[in-house]
């Protein structure tokens, strides 16, 4: 079942929603383009168990 997230763009700052499958796992790394400024965001993605929700952080990819 996919669950709705974000994340804030490491270049530009805007935000981002993003959709996460969880069936790929709890703990998860990818690359997604930035919606507004298309600079490529490394994701590191995380399941908050305690709330239910999924966390992004992003940093530019090198």
């Amino acid at each position: 079942m996919p669950f709705p997230a974000g994340f804030q763009c490491a270049g530009c700052g805007e935000w981002n929603e993003i959709v996460v499958d969880e069936s790929a796992g709890g703990r998860q790394s990818y690359v997604e383009d930035c919606q507004v400024c298309c600079k490529p965001n490394f994701l590191s993605v995380c399941w908050d168990s305690s709330l239910g929700e999924f966390f992004a952080s992003s940093e530019l990819e090198s």
